[in-house]
């Protein structure tokens, strides 16, 4: 996945800081994000529920949301998001929790405490590129079936499911775009041109 041409990344596993700020405590969990629909989830389960605020951020794509948790309005979700956005990260969710010290850190405080514990948390975890993938189908002789699957090794594409039919083995993938011209033309040449390759979402 790119964003003007630049490459965007997302988690490998979890990640966790901690740190200190005029006697606060801010711990930043972060973990990858598998879809918008579990980011709720997500969140509840990094939160920390005896902390005095679970501030939090994800992005998923275009897709994002950020929330204070009672701190002052623009002062702990949205530097958790430019903390995120900064690093070119995606498909993340981060939570920063923090233990209330007994001073009062002032919103700028509070941005530069839970935006920088987020951050730090983040470049400490270690990421991958985000790879984005297009659907294909082919359909092949039966002959060709250990062909296609060393290619889908080969290429890191993905098998979403196959079916047998009586001419054929037609089979629905998931290639790396960039490798797609690769796999069209290796394909192509592994089954001397018999090879129906359909690019898209196909229907059954």
């Amino acid at each position: 996945m790119t964003d003007n041409g630049h490459t965007l990344f997302t988690l490998n596993g979890s990640g966790e800081h901690e740190t200190t700020f005029k006697r606060s405590r801010f711990i930043a969990r972060a973990v990858g994000l598998n879809s918008v629909d579990c980011a709720d989830d997500v969140i509840a389960a990094l939160s920390l529920t005896d902390a005095s605020h679970n501030c939090w951020a994800w992005r998923f794509g275009e897709n994002y949301r950020f929330d204070d948790d009672g701190e002052p309005a623009g002062s702990a979700g949205k530097p958790i998001l430019m903390a995120i956005d900064g690093q070119r990260i995606d498909r993340v969710a981060v939570v920063v929790a923090r233990y209330f010290g007994g001073i009062k850190l002032g919103v700028g405080g509070l941005m530069r405490a839970y935006g920088g514990c987020a951050a730090e948390c983040l470049r400490q975890t270690p990421s991958a590129p985000v790879i984005e993938m297009v659907a294909v189908q082919v359909r092949i002789d039966f002959s060709a079936n250990n062909d296609l699957h060393q290619l889908i090794a080969r290429l890191h594409a993905a098998k979403l499911s196959e079916r047998f039919e009586a001419n054929g083995l037609v089979s629905r993938l998931e290639v790396p775009v960039h490798s797609l011209d690769e796999f069209c033309e290796l394909l192509t040449d592994l089954t001397s041109g018999s090879a129906e390759i359909a690019v898209g979402n196909q229907g059954d």
